[in-house]
């Protein structure tokens, strides 16, 4: 059975081992399913040869933490673990000898997920191909390096137990809101955090995060300009299933999303996902919605004859891109994020689209940290963030420096 399995990460058929049981089979499926709406193979595979090993260091303000070898391996994975075991990890933040997880691993969202769910991944787990894999141990500073820590933070930031369904809401709505909140832990990405590393809730959730040092948009419309709350239903499934629409296309960890996970989501999850979405509340800028930065200031007149040099050619003179291809800047809500971290960081890296079965030839952004300084840099994103009829605040090359 386990010769099998790994052809079901490439979405292959099953081999005759798996036909002969099809109550197995299709916990397997079920469990496979579940695995790529939860992301998992992102943290957890390394080498694509040696699916779910762990070792991925994953970056933290505290230090870097290492994902788990997730295989039946006894001493290294999870073979010695049991289905019990297994749902106290996911639900309760802890192993079984009683280590406390961080939250790295997003227990704090897995804890919605219903028992059944856990044991279709655990049993889809339990037969994979083990892989001797024994993962280093957390590089983070004392004292924060003493788990026993993760007790006083549970108390505080943790709020343990499944989602009880919304009476006035649809169905469709209370299963986007399980994905969402659950395996797809999507707001641990769309939220900003607070100094001890737990999500902002209430007004503040999905209002944009820090991730992998990109910034995740605000998932909520704003009258700021900020959001991708003004998307149409039609435009969200479509960059959640294709990687691209006719606003923009993933890219960074975005990108990792959509190739391991929401694409392959049935349409009836992916429209359950949309729904709830599409009703996360209204966020409401106030007075600090931003004013553009003046015309005649230095910095965008110099941003203007970088963007005509450098820019103009893939995104148009008026930003207005090309349809299906290449972004658009004027009315980009990514362009306007209040954190221009993902900005900046795509001038000077550049960026790739994933590949999907509706795009297979991803499109890519050279980049341009090579030939522009940290003030030219900023000067063509202070440029961008307000040409166009937008409006953001401007960039300074201090802090192109620090992304740099």
């Amino acid at each position: 059975m386990r010769q099998t399995l790994p052809l079901l990460l490439a979405g292959c058929v099953a081999g005759p081992a798996l036909a002969q049981d099809s109550n197995t089979w299709s916990t397997l499926q079920r469990g496979l399913y579940l695995t790529r709406i939860g992301d998992c193979a992102a943290c957890h595979t390394v080498d694509e040869d040696a699916p779910f090993a762990g070792g991925l260091g994953l970056p933290t303000p505290f230090g870097t933490i290492y994902a788990a070898n997730l295989t039946p391996e006894a001493e290294t994975g999870l073979g010695g673990w049991s289905a019990d075991d297994f749902y106290t990890a996911m639900t309760e933040g802890q192993r079984p000898d009683g280590t406390r997880l961080y939250p790295a691993f997003p227990y704090t969202h897995f804890t919605h997920v219903t028992r059944d769910d856990s044991n279709a991944i655990y049993t889809y787990l339990q037969n994979i191909e083990p892989v001797r894999n024994r993962v280093p141990e957390a590089d983070i500073p004392f004292p924060l390096d003493q788990r026993t820590a993760m007790r006083g933070w549970n108390m505080l930031f943790f709020e343990e137990g499944q989602l009880e369904p919304v009476a006035d809401k649809s169905d469709a709505w209370n299963r986007g809101r399980y994905l969402a909140e659950g395996l797809g832990h999507c707001s641990a990405c769309h939220s900003p955090r607070n100094v001890l590393g737990a999500e902002k809730e209430g007004a503040q959730s999905y209002t944009g995060g820090v991730i992998e040092g990109w910034f995740a948009p605000s998932l909520r419309e704003s009258d700021g300009g900020d959001g991708i709350g003004d998307w149409s239903d039609d435009q969200l499934a479509e960059f959640l299933r294709h990687g691209r629409n006719d606003r923009t296309a993933a890219f960074g960890p975005m990108a990792e999303v959509v190739e391991k996970s929401t694409r392959h989501l049935t349409d009836a999850d992916l429209e359950a996902l949309v729904t709830y979405v599409q009703d996360l509340p209204f966020e409401d800028a106030g007075d600090t919605a931003p004013e553009p930065v003046a015309e005649d200031d230095p910095a965008m007149q110099t941003g203007s004859e970088i963007y005509a040099t450098q820019c103009a050619a893939c995104h148009g003179m008026e930003g207005e891109g090309v349809t299906g291809q290449f972004g658009a800047i004027a009315g980009s809500s990514l362009a306007q994020s209040e954190n221009p971290l993902t900005v900046v960081r795509m001038i000077l890296e550049g960026a790739k689209a994933v590949p999907t079965d509706r795009y297979p030839t991803p499109h890519a952004m050279p980049a341009f940290g090579w030939k522009l300084t940290d003030e030219e840099v900023a000067d063509v994103a202070t440029y961008v963030r307000n040409a166009f009829g937008n409006a953001a605040p401007a960039v300074g090359a201090d802090e192109v420096a620090d992304v740099r």
